[in-house]
């Protein structure tokens, strides 16, 4: 496996992780152990995307910036505005 194989697959598994996470907090907003656990490996994958952008290009970003409280589901949720307008 070559060195850019082998970073782009810390990123995949974070970017994993930070997702996971996030389908948890959707339905669990104020579980703080949760938020705790996304914020991590949220600067786990961002570090990781930001060492293989420097080296190999870029890659998608993740959007979620509230490190106190989960607001992604206070909505309304991207695909309704596009539905109103």
């Amino acid at each position: 496996m070559t060195d850019r194989e082998k970073l782009l697959k810390k990123v995949q598994m974070y970017q994993f992780a930070v997702t996971d996470a996030a389908l948890f907090l959707d339905t669990h907003p104020d579980c703080a152990q949760a938020l705790s656990y996304y914020n991590k490996y949220k600067k786990l994958y961002e570090d990781s995307k930001a060492a293989f952008e420097t080296a190999y290009g870029p890659l998608e970003v993740c959007s979620e910036k509230n490190n106190s409280r989960w607001a992604w589901v206070d909505g309304p949720f991207p695909w309704e505005l596009a539905a109103n307008s």
